[in-house]
């Protein structure tokens, strides 16, 4: 009898096997063969939104500034801004910062290793705290971002639109490895992500390496079939960069990273009639801090 779910990885794992990136840094394990949380996290939330070759040289360098979650929790926030430079969406930064923060007040500076308690965190949803459990503990949560989205839409989906995550994630729990057949997962939607509950099964070490293989699969189907993401429910195109509100952010963060300014050079300097809600923007945020007329990173 064909088993349409056996086929599909069967394909996954053959590419994954001639073409994975076996040599990402948050692929290498310890030395004792583990794979640390904290690590895992850190390439999670820099990796949202940005991609590998940008992240790459900042993740080493983010790490030997900050080598533990212990390290990270006891800095200034400032610190932690300015070592993210380069990267975009300064918030992660901030949520990263928190998260360990939360780490160390709450479990010791051990970081969870269930989704539900992940998502407790600052800044981590059911996506990011499903890619922890399976990376970190190598356990098997149903989790989805846009290469895993990619690959479902493109073998599952094929000339469909208005896809939903909801119709992926039935696909993911189902051919996760190990995990075929009785449905094990109850999902619910909460602002557009999906969650389950803590994992149930054991896939005797395949959790990881099934959703390494699906990134990497996924993200050649993107260059060569395209952004098949298009095709779901909650696919949005990304705003134009330049002249963003976003581009003006980060210029004001990457101004006051070398140094605290006085508010009307700082607004001279940003040169943009949107400067003064900028600031009111990131201030808010605390992002930024407003003493008298200076601002400094906090």
């Amino acid at each position: 009898m064909h088993d349409p779910y056996g086929t599909f990885r069967h394909a996954v794992y053959a590419y994954y096997q001639a073409h994975g990136r076996h040599d990402l840094p948050w692929r290498l394990p310890e030395p004792d063969g583990s794979f640390d949380p904290y690590k895992i996290l850190v390439s999670e939330i820099m990796l949202q939104q940005t991609q590998v070759p940008r992240v790459i040289p900042k993740y080493a360098a983010f790490l030997a500034r900050f080598p533990t979650v212990q390290a990270l929790a006891a800095a200034s926030l400032g610190d932690v801004l300015i070592a993210w430079q380069g990267l975009g969406y300064n918030r992660r930064a901030k949520f990263l910062w928190q998260a360990a923060q939360a780490a160390v007040r709450e479990y010791g500076g051990a970081l969870p290793c269930s989704v539900s308690e992940l998502e407790r965190l600052p800044g981590i949803g059911a996506n990011t705290a499903g890619a922890i459990v399976a990376y970190a503990f190598d356990e098997p949560a149903v989790f989805i971002e846009t290469n895993i989205r990619t690959v479902f839409i493109h073998h599952f989906f094929h000339d469909q639109t208005d896809v939903s995550d909801r119709a992926i994630l039935a696909l993911v729990q189902k051919t996760l490895p190990g995990a075929a057949g009785k449905e094990q997962e109850r999902f619910r939607e909460a602002e557009g992500e999906f969650t389950s509950p803590a994992p149930s099964i054991k896939t005797a070490g395949l959790s990881r390496d099934w959703y390494w293989a699906l990134m990497d699969y996924g993200a050649n189907l993107k260059l060569t079939v395209g952004n098949l993401s298009r095709a779901s429910k909650v696919y949005a195109k990304q705003s134009r960069f330049a002249g963003s509100l976003r581009q003006l952010r980060g210029r004001a963060l990457r101004l006051l990273a070398a140094g605290p300014m006085d508010a009307r050079r700082l607004i001279s300097e940003l040169a943009d009639p949107r400067a003064e809600m900028v600031l009111r923007q990131l201030e808010a945020e605390g992002l930024v801090a407003h003493h008298g007329n200076m601002y400094t990173l906090p």
